[in-house]
């Protein structure tokens, strides 16, 4: 089963919005004789390419996967019915899926069939890697990374406004992977303006994001790069419904996609619902979401427990400053958490730079 994480986690970022699985067909004897994984969305699913390989040698053999088989028919067929088919005779399941098309339908088909099933094998590592499916498909709602680079003393930029560069180019060349592997990088309008960023992967990554700009009056200028290079990746700007239509129709005319959300909560009624936004992308089966900042966006998903994950990248330098700028804005908490926000988190030393990275648990 381990290997077959391994061989799951090769996947990550190509098949979104399918989950990350990987599979191994052994003889009696535990010796291997077929295995794959989900190489991209509307591809062969790992029992497939697993069954290939393997060949005729699968008949009365053990198959370990890390996601419970689909029994429906999708862009490919139900894998349960293909393990029946190849005479498979016991299936190792490291987690049930809680897709509603699937849950523990796969797992009744192969069990009236006769074959063995066995649940639960290292199944906290297999939840680790699907979270962002689960989430979209249990809750309605994408993954949220949140990525940031600060100083030492906690600033992304000085009173001035000045950011660039806080990290290192080993830094940002993370920044740059892990914007390839995500289906949106979103930011804020006041980053938009200051920064007029491109917001792509350079170089191109396993998928292409579409670039998001929260921006309540819909101000991005269609002079911008995000705007100027529409034709390369998607651009939607998030309005409030109160934004000027002269300016909508002038971002609509240039290829923008304009989304139009209120905010039904008292405070900052002229801001569009992030929930609502979050709901919208998730609809359109986007599971990986990157918020890039900046304090007042994230402080927002914060405040609105929407984040999942944090990227953090810390530069040993200092600017010091009041006013300089924090990267959690909002509310924030009242009290320091009894308990630790982060969790499952890794340390890595990137040359001067620190990177964070680790799962947010939001505390009640």
């Amino acid at each position: 089963m381990h290997r077959a994480l391994e061989l799951a986690r090769r996947g990550t970022g190509s098949v979104e919005p399918n989950p990350a699985v990987g599979s191994i067909i052994v003889d009696h004897s535990l010796k291997l004789i077929g295995e794959g994984y989900h190489q991209q969305c509307g591809g062969p699913h790992a029992e497939i390419h697993a069954l290939n390989m393997a060949g005729e040698q699968s008949q009365g053999k053990t198959i370990y996967v890390t996601l419970e088989p689909c029994c429906h028919q999708g862009k490919t067929g139900p894998c349960s019915q293909a393990l029946i088919r190849a005479g498979i005779k016991k299936v190792v399941i490291a987690m049930r899926d809680p897709a509603p098309h699937v849950d523990g339908g796969g797992i009744e088909e192969l069990k009236q069939a006769g074959i063995e099933v066995e649940v639960g094998l290292l199944e906290s590592e297999a939840q680790a890697l699907v979270r962002p499916f689960v989430k979209r498909v249990t809750q309605g709602l994408p993954w949220i990374h949140a990525k940031w680079a600060m100083t030492l003393d906690g600033k992304i930029a000085t009173r001035t406004g000045h950011s660039q560069w806080i990290s290192n180019p080993r830094s940002r060349e993370r920044v740059h992977e892990l914007r390839g592997r995500m289906d949106a990088i979103m930011v804020g309008q006041r980053t938009a303006t200051a920064d007029d960023p491109l917001l792509t992967a350079r170089p191109p990554g396993k998928r292409i994001p579409a670039r998001i700009v929260i921006d309540s009056q819909a101000r991005l200028s269609v002079q911008s790069q995000l705007v100027q290079t529409v034709a390369e990746a998607p651009v939607i700007v998030v309005a409030h419904p109160s934004a000027s239509q002269k300016k909508i129709l002038q971002l609509e005319q240039a290829g923008v996609e304009v989304l139009q959300f209120s905010n039904c909560t008292s405070e900052n009624e002229s801001q569009p619902n992030l929930r609502l936004c979050m709901q919208e992308l998730a609809r359109r089966d986007m599971t990986n979401i990157l918020v890039e900042g900046g304090g007042s966006l994230l402080g927002s998903c914060f405040d609105q427990r929407l984040i999942d994950e944090v990227h953090v990248f810390i530069a040993p330098k200092i600017i010091g400053g009041a006013e300089a700028v924090t990267p959690i804005a909002g509310k924030g908490l009242e009290m320091i958490p009894e308990l630790h926000n982060l969790q499952d988190y890794q340390i890595q030393q990137l040359d001067s730079d620190i990177y964070v990275n680790g799962r947010v648990e939001h505390h009640t």
